[in-house]
């Protein structure tokens, strides 16, 4: 099988695709929008973000094609542009609880992670 040639630019958009899901808040606000469609204030709610950091995120991701939007009257509605994004994490998190076993065990009574020995 011959790999495709690929542009320059190309990988670039690919790897700022991935930088964005690198932070912790645009993965909630990803979660939160697996429901469906929520307006601004839903999210907020949902996420515990302040709205002008919510605003912030949601421009970046809606600038990278992770989400549409809508304006209906004084409010904005969004929601996930591809849900294939979550193939992607399924992927990623399918270790987490093996993770979170370990690092749970590690963490002494101050609740900070111990060294290894």
């Amino acid at each position: 099988m011959t790999a495709v040639p690929m542009s320059e630019e190309f990988f670039n958009h690919v790897a700022e695709r991935f930088r964005a899901l690198g932070e912790a808040s645009r993965l909630r606000i990803l979660n939160a929008l697996r429901g469906g469609e929520c307006s601004v204030g839903d999210l907020v709610e949902r996420t515990g973000l302040s709205q002008a950091n919510l605003s912030k995120h949601l421009q970046l991701l809606y600038a990278l094609d992770f989400v549409q939007r809508r304006k209906d009257g004084l409010f904005v509605y969004y929601r996930l542009a591809d849900e294939g994004v979550f193939q992607l994490c399924d992927i990623m998190c399918g270790r987490l609880p093996q993770l979170r076993d370990a690092l749970n065990g590690r963490r002494g009574r101050n609740g900070r992670t111990r060294p290894r020995a």
